[in-house]
């Protein structure tokens, strides 16, 4: 290559990164501010709805207004995240920016009263809604659109969990397992710093973990210890099936309040009969909300799972019954949070089973939870360092890439696309294909295993001759 030719070639790459700043920056800056108005609203309400406790009886007047406004003036915004996903692997009808002032309206809605959900879907739409807008603004081609979109995502989820780093490599992991899309490496960083400056610029402050085990401990004198990483594999397959499980019923969910109630608006009213007689039930309302605090001091809740003096085995089970009726009804709203809550709580429980420290298996479940769930392994780490430190890195990518093995080929997020599959025992699931197509190839395959036992002929036991 002549010089005048490399340097046309690096000069072209550098006009074309100049470019992407220039456009991602504003975008991100309004992602950033529209998701600190977020979570400014979400701390507001959950103050409110611990001084108002009477709040959880307007559950169902607030999830029946909140699907029948969908219906009626949502008008394609009801897709969230899977229309994301579809939009930047087949670009197509856009995503409406009605999308951001709905899902934001309808999250605090869910969180006003009491429903169990999270941050992530919020946050992830908004940066969607607000790139999809900014694309059509500066009629950008399909290429580009797809690029935006990615560096929305990252703004989104950046800016809502401050983790920027991580938040840049979830939009690039989340659209296809088992593959990397680069193409948007450098836009979706910079949108979710970018984003992550704005939040912080409003004021907005994420709460602090700290995990004691090894604190102080330089990386020169660190050393893995071989018991403690063999408990670290028996924790990371078990919040594998964790995701598995979660994902999976959710669906099934979804799908039977369906078959239920034809009505859509109807299904959050019953929904809320669930969830109400369930608080009553069990006497607590420690299920509610994000469950990041509270001010009940014996209540269960994310920062408390880390407690060496606490133990709770059962805080998990309960949190995802309450969080998978919640968001399968059509309350608004993400799993994220839900699963950091159900992660670090199974972790919990597991460090007291196994004799393990419970902080450092609350940080691992937090992570790995949601890496099976969203098979965004690398992603995972990476927000397990930003949020947790480097200390424990080894063990962090050690859950999180089982959970992602032993999720199998399920998810959150049914537009996900195979790539590569997990295992060769998959080898039979075409690459290219959503896993909504996957859940109904699995669902076939099952029924004509069945078909084929209750067609074959009974066997004889006797293994001479008829007399």
């Amino acid at each position: 290559m002549s010089a005048s030719a490399f340097f046309h070639h690096r000069f072209q790459q550098l006009r074309s990164i100049l470019k992407w700043i220039i456009l991602v920056v504003p975008m991100a800056a309004v992602v950033g501010s529209l998701s600190a108005l977020f979570l400014w609203s979400l701390d507001r309400v959950t103050v409110a709805r611990f001084d108002y406790p009477w709040l959880i009886f307007a559950m169902p007047v607030a999830g029946f207004l909140m699907v029948l406004a969908y219906q009626h003036f949502g008008r394609g915004a009801e897709g969230g995240n899977n229309l994301i996903v579809d939009q930047i692997h087949e670009p197509g009808g856009g995503i409406p920016l009605r999308m951001a002032p709905f899902i934001l309206v309808s999250t605090v809605l869910t969180h006003l009263v009491g429903g169990s959900a999270g941050r992530e879907g919020t946050a992830v739409q908004l940066g969607g809604s607000i790139a999809s807008a900014f694309a059509k603004l500066f009629r950008l081609n399909h290429a580009e659109v797809r690029i935006l979109l990615m560096a929305g995502i990252a703004a989104g989820f950046g800016a809502v969990f401050g983790t920027p780093i991580a938040g840049a490599v979830f939009a690039l992991e989340v659209l296809t397992i088992g593959r990397m899309q680069y193409e948007a490496l450098i836009p979706s960083l910079a949108a979710a710093i970018a984003a992550d400056w704005a939040c912080h610029a409003w004021g907005i402050e994420h709460i602090q973990y700290r995990i004691a085990y090894l604190a102080g401990t330089s990386a020169s004198t660190f050393h893995l210890d071989a018991l403690l990483l063999a408990k670290v594999g028996v924790a990371g397959v078990a919040f594998g099936l964790m995701a598995r499980c979660f994902s999976e019923i959710s669906h099934m969910m979804t799908a039977a309040f369906k078959r239920i109630c034809a009505y859509a608006p109807l299904r959050p009213v019953i929904a809320s009969a669930v969830l109400i007689a369930l608080v009553y039930a069990l006497g607590t309302r420690e299920y509610l909300g994000l469950g990041v605090w509270s001010p009940n001091p014996g209540d269960a809740t994310i920062p408390g799972f880390f407690d060496p003096a606490r133990i709770d085995y059962w805080s998990w089970f309960w949190k995802a019954v309450f969080t998978i009726v919640t968001l399968s009804s059509g309350f608004k709203g993400g799993e994220v949070t839900p699963l950091f809550f159900i992660g670090a709580a199974l972790g919990n429980a597991i460090a007291a089973v196994l004799g393990a420290p419970i902080d450092l298996f609350a940080a691992l479940g937090f992570v790995a939870v949601f890496a099976g769930a969203t098979n965004t392994p690398l992603a995972c780490v990476i927000m397990g360092v930003e949020i947790f430190g480097a200390t424990h890195t080894v063990y962090l990518a050690v859950a999180c890439f089982l959970a992602y093995i032993c999720s199998g080929h399920t998810s959150i997020y049914l537009s996900q696309r195979i790539g590569i599959v997990k295992s060769a025992a998959a080898s039979h699931i075409p690459s290219g294909i959503p896993l909504r197509h996957v859940r109904d190839l699995n669902a076939k395959a099952l029924g004509d295993k069945i078909g084929i036992v209750r067609q074959a002929p009974p066997q004889s036991r006797r293994k001479g001759p008829k007399p």
